[in-house]
């Protein structure tokens, strides 16, 4: 558990410590708690209070004896009761959600909004009905009098579902393109709509007509922040007055209205620019908490005094205050639910009444990472190791692009691999510490290791600024040699400039305007060493007495022909080394071999298209060509398929034998025709 005192106010982070991985046994984590202090110091709430990935919404019930939470990946939705503190169950659903509503006192009954314009009911059991919504959906709202279900989204039209018939009603049609956010007033019912135009829309649900409607744009804050767009309301919340409504901007403000008045009487600023995602009063201490998607700020109500803030390090989704209590939910892109107590919000809950005494036992200021036992290291990493044949092992667990190792492994491999490795470290952290002794001594002059050249020309027009007030401050200058964050380039190495390189090159005529100026200001100050002013003389006229004005000029006007010298010389150079390596290509021996399918010889593309149809006979016949030969070796032949003699005789036997049959066969055609008739004297024999 962590605590931190930001703004003198005490803030538990009961989510922080270490998370042991998924894949122990209950066995292995027992002995965990044995062996180390800060597994056994960790304080775990409520058991399992996560998500596999991200965390989209969480919410307390009712009746405060559940709480409820949904997530990905996959899409799912979990319930964790406050008695037995740990999962009571978990449903696994179709499509990630964007908000849900209880329906009921407790989880029996809650409604979701679902990103695929689809809205669910569900039960104790599980998904009970199912329908879609005409247009994608962003919020939802309850009316408990008439049992009827709001969604806005990215349509002007409310849509409004009657459970009790179970259909649809007659939508309410705002004049809004897009509705961001929609709540009840939990005092008169009164339902309030937050647009992309800025503007909060007021309807009766009795009359079902629009009553009032509130344009943010017009009050005074767009003018006094300097916002240059019309602000979108992304949050709202009444408090429980039933007059006091706060309204949270795209542009990171929070603006509290009187719903008698026209103006805010109140506008905080995030500072951040970011979404405002959502707003909860605390009336006990009369306070605002207001989150967007880095910080949570809370503040006073009347004055706008900042109490304290709550700064994560993950994007925040959404905010959910217990009850009457100091303890706080935040869904963020993280899989653990962060969970927090601020003792000067309230007290704990009834049902972890013990977390008051128990905070102030097991506060610590160490602050511990995840996987604080484990290393996790790349597959080139693995090899540098020579780890490689581990892999497929227990002592490895894959995990996306990597693997999960031992760090007591991972040290005794990286002390054999590299043995000097600590040494080099600790040598490093001594040349850090004396450098920052030394900062607390009188600073010279004194140019850095990295980059001298660049250096000592930055702090030359950084002195020329000083002592020429006329001429335009380039704050560029200065920042580069003071900003922490450009320290590294006068430091590392790695960060040394080549002036050898085409990119120097191409920007030299840039840089050496800094050494042309440099040797002005240089020849300037020696003659102004060997001449002095004579009194009673004033400057000739149509001659300024600053003379650095025209000669920058003329150097900026010079600029443009350099970089297009230089290059032009660069260009060149690479086209003289390009034909240098062409002809010493052509100097080298190269072999050549034939490609499959082709033959020696030049052949067009049509006369290869007819030989491939042609049969490997039709080819044989057309190469009648005699053995020839060439003076580097190569040997053409060809060659003519004949049969066998075997077969050959075989044949001429067979027509032989044919022939002789046809000479001694007897024609059988006598024998068939009929006999003719024989007359004598005139009279038929």
């Amino acid at each position: 558990m962590q605590v931190s005192h930001a703004n003198n106010v005490k803030i538990y982070n009961l989510s922080a410590g270490k998370a042991l991985p998924e894949w122990l046994t209950d066995r292995q984590k027992r002995k965990l708690q044995h062996k180390d202090d800060d597994v056994r110091r960790r304080l775990e709430l409520i058991q399992d209070f996560e998500m596999p990935c991200v965390s989209n919404c969480v919410k307390v019930s009712p009746d405060e004896q559940f709480i409820c939470a949904s997530g990905t990946y996959k899409p799912r939705f979990r319930c964790y009761s406050v008695h037995e503190l740990c999962l009571k169950f978990e449903h696994g659903l179709d499509s990630n959600v964007v908000n849900f509503q209880f329906l009921s006192e407790d989880y029996s009954k809650v409604c979701f909004l679902q990103d695929d314009r689809f809205v669910e009911f569900h039960s104790q059991f599980g998904r009970l009905f199912r329908m879609r919504l005409p247009k994608y959906g962003r919020d939802l709202a309850y009316y408990p009098p008439s049992c009827d279900m709001y969604f806005v989204g990215v349509s002007p039209e409310i849509n409004r579902i009657n459970l009790e018939k179970g259909r649809f009603m007659k939508p309410l049609v705002s004049t809004a393109t897009e509705i961001n956010c929609c709540e009840f007033n939990p005092v008169n019912y009164l339902f309030g709509c937050g647009t992309k135009l800025g503007h909060l829309d007021c309807w009766d649900p009795r009359s079902r007509g629009n009553v009032g409607t509130l344009d943010i744009a017009t009050s005074n804050f767009v003018q006094d922040f300097n916002i240059q767009e019309i602000p979108e309301i992304t949050a709202m919340k009444f408090r429980n007055d039933g007059l006091t409504v706060a309204l949270g901007t795209s542009t990171g403000h929070i603006l509290l209205y009187d719903l008698r008045a026209q103006k805010p009487f109140h506008v905080k600023d995030h500072n951040y620019e970011l979404p405002i995602k959502s707003i909860e009063f605390e009336d006990s201490q009369n306070l605002v908490l207001s989150m967007d998607s880095k910080i949570l700020k809370l503040w006073n109500r009347n004055t706008g005094k900042h109490l304290t803030a709550i700064e994560p390090g993950v994007n925040l989704n959404q905010l959910c205050l217990v009850p009457n209590s100091g303890l706080l939910f935040l869904a963020n892109e993280a899989p653990k639910i962060l969970t927090y107590f601020i003792p000067a919000l309230g007290p704990a809950p009834k049902w972890c009444s013990s977390l008051d005494s128990m905070t102030e036992e097991l506060e610590e200021k160490t602050e511990s990472s995840v996987y604080d036992d484990y290393k996790f290291v790349t597959r080139t990493e693995l090899e540098e190791l020579g780890l490689e044949h581990l892999i497929g092992t227990n002592l490895l667990r894959s995990v996306m692009h990597g693997f999960f190792i031992d760090i007591r492994l991972y040290h005794k491999a990286k002390a054999m691999s590299d043995p000097f490795a600590y040494n080099n470290y600790r040598k490093s952290k001594v040349r850090e510490k004396i450098e920052q002794e030394r900062a607390n001594r009188v600073q010279l002059k004194k140019l850095p290791v990295v980059n001298k050249e660049l250096a000592q020309k930055l702090m030359e027009e950084d002195e020329a600024q000083k002592a020429n007030p006329r001429k335009r401050v380039n704050k560029a200058v200065s920042s580069i040699l003071k900003d922490d964050r450009f320290a590294a380039m006068f430091n590392n190495p790695d960060f040394q400039i080549d002036p050898e390189s085409e990119e120097y090159r191409l920007i030299n005529p840039v840089m050496s305007k800094l050494d042309k100026a440099r040797r002005k200001r240089e020849e300037k100050y020696a003659l102004a060493k060997q001449f002095k002013p004579v009194e009673g003389e004033d400057e000739l006229e149509g001659r300024p007495s600053d003379e650095e004005g025209s000669s920058s000029s003329e150097d900026e006007h010079t600029w443009a022909e350099e970089v297009r010298k230089e290059h032009r010389k660069v260009t060149q150079e690479r086209k003289m080394k390009e034909q240098m390596l062409q002809r010493e290509e052509k100097r080298k021996m190269r072999l050549f071999e034939l490609k499959d399918g082709e033959e020696l010889g030049v052949k067009s593309d049509v006369n290869k298209k007819k030989e491939a149809k042609k049969s490997l006979a039709e080819r044989l016949e057309a190469t009648d060509k005699p053995l020839a030969g060439g003076s580097i070796g190569n040997k053409e032949i060809t060659f003519s398929l004949k049969k066998e003699k075997k077969g050959n005789k075989l044949v001429e036997e067979r027509n032989l034998h044919h022939s002789e049959r046809r000479k001694l066969k007897r024609a059988a055609g006598t024998l068939l025709e009929k006999p003719k008739n024989k007359f004598w004297m005139g009279k038929k024999i």
